[in-house]
């Protein structure tokens, strides 16, 4: 069975941190690159981190870099997004899922961040 799960968001302050934690099945999970992406209002999904099957690698967009750590537990098929410094730019919906991830793939409901000024 698919499964995607993601959970950790919330309405934050400015400078604040959260931590998103996502739960995958393992056909998603196994041997796979995961990521976390997200999608603000108005704007297309974009993947913000990544992180390799062996934890060994991992890859940040300029605008989180610095910001946010992705890391995984293959043990508990879990990815998890560590977020701090906190802007209204972060404000978005996040997912996680193998990547690369196509529109046309399964995803989770995602997990809603807000960030207020």
């Amino acid at each position: 069975q698919v499964q995607l799960v993601e959970s950790g968001g919330g309405l934050v302050q400015a400078g604040g941190s959260l931590r998103l934690s996502c739960v995958a099945s393992g056909n998603i999970f196994s041997w796979n690159t995961m990521g976390w992406y997200r999608r603000a209002p108005g704007k297309q999904r974009e993947l913000v981190a990544s992180i390799s099957s062996g934890g060994t690698t991992t890859t940040y967009a300029d605008s989180v870099k610095g910001r946010f750590t992705i890391s995984r537990d293959n043990a508990k098929n879990r990815v998890y997004l560590e977020m701090n410094s906190l802007n209204s730019e972060d404000t978005a919906v996040y997912y996680c899922n193998k990547v690369p991830s196509r529109v046309s793939d399964y995803w989770g409901q995602g997990t809603q961040v807000t960030v207020s000024s």
